[in-house]
């Protein structure tokens, strides 16, 4: 029977051989006792049981850290989650292969414009973007107007500031104009003056 590497106290093979010599006859407690008196040999006997156990229990420490490694790196070098890795990547794979056989019918979809054509909506609201498709059609075409108004939106103080300006000299054109008009009459009415002053000398 195989010994328990893990047992601190396990029997060394010194110590298995003085036992099966005891229990073949062919050594005695006595001459034990005498031969540990005599010459001490068997102190090596302990220092070498002390070295196997110091090895077992390295061997215990290395093994818990080859676990945790491989507890650890289980990701990338268990078969379980290598073969989940390449699934994923055969389904990758199978996606790439149907789209270079797709190559040219996909170009011709991309160069192709796709609007009003390819509109994912339930038949509940058919009826709702009917009426709101021309909307947005609308909304599309003055979309440039719509931004350049936005744009303008931080002038409008300026603009505004421009426009009381110039009404301010509008009305002061309007004022000399009305003065010139007058003036015009003024001198209208005494031109109409003098002709019909001239008028009867000549007759």
């Amino acid at each position: 029977m195989a010994a328990n590497p893990w047992d601190p106290v396990q029997p060394t093979a010194a110590a298995l051989l003085i036992e099966r010599c005891l229990g073949a006859g062919v050594l005695s407690q006595d001459d034990l006792k005498q031969t540990w008196k005599e010459t001490p040999c068997f102190t090596q006997v302990e220092d070498l049981q002390k070295i196997y156990a110091l090895k077992a229990e390295i061997n215990k420490s290395l093994e818990l850290e080859m676990l945790t490694l491989e507890k650890e790196t289980a990701d990338i070098s268990h078969s379980f989650f290598l073969n989940q890795k390449c699934d994923t990547l055969q389904t990758i794979n199978s996606h790439l292969e149907a789209v270079l056989r797709e190559k040219r019918s996909l170009r011709q979809r991309l160069a192709k414009p796709l609007c009003q054509e390819h509109l994912p909506i339930e038949a509940s609201y058919h009826q709702f973007v009917s009426e709101l498709l021309p909307l947005a059609v609308k909304f599309i075409e003055k979309l440039e107007v719509y931004i350049e108004t936005i744009h303008t939106i931080p002038q409008i103080p300026e603009c505004r500031k421009n426009m009381d300006n110039a009404l301010v000299r509008l009305e002061a054109f309007e004022a000399d104009l009305e003065k010139l008009t007058e003036q015009i009459l003024t001198w209208r009415e005494k031109q109409i003056k003098l002709l019909q002053e001239k008028v009867p000398e000549v007759s």
